[in-house]
């Protein structure tokens, strides 16, 4: 006869609705009637968990291109100061006339004038900004503002198929757990910052490997994540983080296969543009070398604090050591936890290793962490004082530049101002890899695990035997005759299943 607990484990319901475990969640659903019911039924009729969240963040990514009114409506085109006041300052209509699209010339072959000799974004991002050059159809003979508006309307559309892409992966990815995609969709940073620059293409093709990766489709999630790494350089970071979940595992074999999939796919993007055209290829590269210390980093506090420029090769070795130890110290902790962590909580640390330690953190930088932070800490409380931490940083670094720009007059945030909205981001992003690192150490605070999942995310590291348990239940059997001290292999997986019968 099953016991009370067995019998709660075959009662609940297949989709884990947030109302009931959140009560930030909780609290928010009174604006649409409460928190589900005891007989509701999850996923039946024409709303359900996917189609809601695609049109949540459509809505919201359509409130930010509204947030952009003051500046497609004159700002980008009539000084400098006015797109930073209104807080609507975008790449996308500027880099159509500096980067040579309005010409006709052709990303990482054609040479450009003044300082910038080729276009300084990764192959595949430079692909994606010159398939929308092609769809601006406003004639030549237009006024190049209005053909800067075109290519700006013309990206944003782009985009938004982008940031619906991100928040339907992490929807999918957690199978019992759909509704942490509104930490996506309703997140107000991706509302402000997804028609900055072109991230949000790399974050949709990383969010689409993770969803491979929690299929089991090890080939998919790495050629996914070898085009969002041609698009972008970060995801290429998760590869360390799932190399130490795999040898904790034991998938050598999943593994080698991602890795096959993920240096294949960088290859054939980036090899024909290496060979035809290898100045030009390696700008994005040089470029990042040779970049010197910008906004949003702690580095720039210290420059401003002491008044004493910093080397540039100088910071590029430092932050190479810092995030060296980083990576050591995550790798310790993932190696040495008591319980293998999840691959999402991982790979958000490192990402957020590699943000905080980098040498510049422009505003849609935020857009790599949002999806991870959904997947690693789906807590709306959590997730919310972040991104309260992000909207003060995006605010203040458009004031700030505002300030720098309106000569005698001050308008905006001096430079004291702009140091707390940095030490605001860097405290946001610090304490979202506390709680994640504290879930990592005590498993029954992680959302994820207890609500009865081991790790959704892991596809084959989900359920797997934990190896580094091993030696602890030999010494413990060494100790014992009886066949019961096998107990300390048993992972969150195998619990779980035992429990479900």
């Amino acid at each position: 006869m099953p016991s009370a607990e067995d019998t709660s484990v075959h009662q609940e319901p297949s989709v884990v609705p947030p109302t009931r475990q959140d009560e930030i969640a909780a609290a928010g659903s009174e604006l649409i009637g409460g928190p589900a019911g005891r007989w509701a039924r999850f996923g039946s009729g024409p709303l359900t968990p996917l189609r809601v969240i695609a049109l949540v963040a459509i809505g919201m990514f359509a409130l930010g291109m509204v947030q952009k009114i003051p500046c497609y409506d004159w700002a980008w085109f009539r000084g400098t100061s006015s797109q930073y006041t209104h807080a609507c300052y975008s790449d996308i209509p500027h880099l159509f006339v500096g980067r040579g699209f309005a010409d006709g010339l052709v990303p990482y072959f054609d040479r450009l004038d003044g300082d910038m000799a080729y276009l300084e974004y990764p192959v595949l991002t430079g692909l994606f900004m010159q398939i929308a050059s092609w769809l601006t159809l406003t004639p030549s003979s237009d006024p190049v503002q209005q053909r800067e508006q075109m290519y700006w309307m013309v990206n944003a559309g782009m985009l938004m198929i982008c940031a619906v892409v991100v928040a339907l992966c992490v929807a999918r990815t957690h199978r019992r757990r759909p509704w942490d995609g509104l930490l996506v969709a309703l997140a107000p940073a991706l509302a402000l910052t997804a028609t900055i620059n072109w991230d949000l293409l790399a974050v949709a093709l990383t969010a689409v490997a993770m969803l491979m990766w929690s299929r089991g489709r090890n080939l998919a999630f790495g050629v996914f994540i070898g085009l969002a790494t041609a698009a972008k350089l970060y995801p290429v970071l998760l590869l360390g983080p799932l190399l130490v979940l795999c040898w904790r595992a034991g998938k050598w074999r999943a593994y080698g296969v991602a890795l096959f999939g993920a240096a294949a796919a960088w290859l054939l993007v980036n090899v024909p543009v290496m060979a035809y055209a290898p100045e030009g290829w390696k700008k994005f590269y040089t470029f990042s070398q040779e970049r010197q210390i910008d906004y949003g980093s702690f580095w720039l506090i210290i420059t401003q604090r002491t008044g004493r420029p910093i080397d540039v090769s100088t910071v590029n070795t430092a932050s190479v050591l810092m995030m060296i130890v980083l990576c050591a110290g995550i790798a310790g902790l993932a190696l040495t936890a008591r319980h293998r962590p999840r691959f999402a909580q991982l790979a958000f640390l490192v990402v957020a290793a590699f943000i905080l330690t980098n040498k510049v953190y422009s505003p849609q930088y935020v857009l790599w962490l949002i999806p991870l932070a959904a997947l690693a800490r789906p807590r709306w409380r959590d997730f919310l004082i972040w991104q309260a931490c992000e909207v003060m940083y995006f605010l203040g670094i458009w004031f700030y530049l505002a300030y720098t720009t309106s000569g005698d007059k001050h308008q905006g945030l001096p430079q004291e101002g702009y140091q707390v909205a940095i030490v605001l981001h860097l405290l946001g992003t610090l304490y979202l890899c506390g709680v994640i690192v504290r879930d990592i150490l005590r498993p029954e605070r992680d959302p994820v695990r207890r609500g009865g999942s081991d790790d959704p995310s892991g596809g084959v590291l989900d359920g797997a035997p934990d190896r580094s348990e091993l030696p602890k239940a030999r010494a413990h059997s060494s100790r014992n005759t009886s066949p019961a001290v096998e107990g300390p292999r048993v992972t969150w997986g195998t619990a779980r299943r035992a429990a479900s019968g």
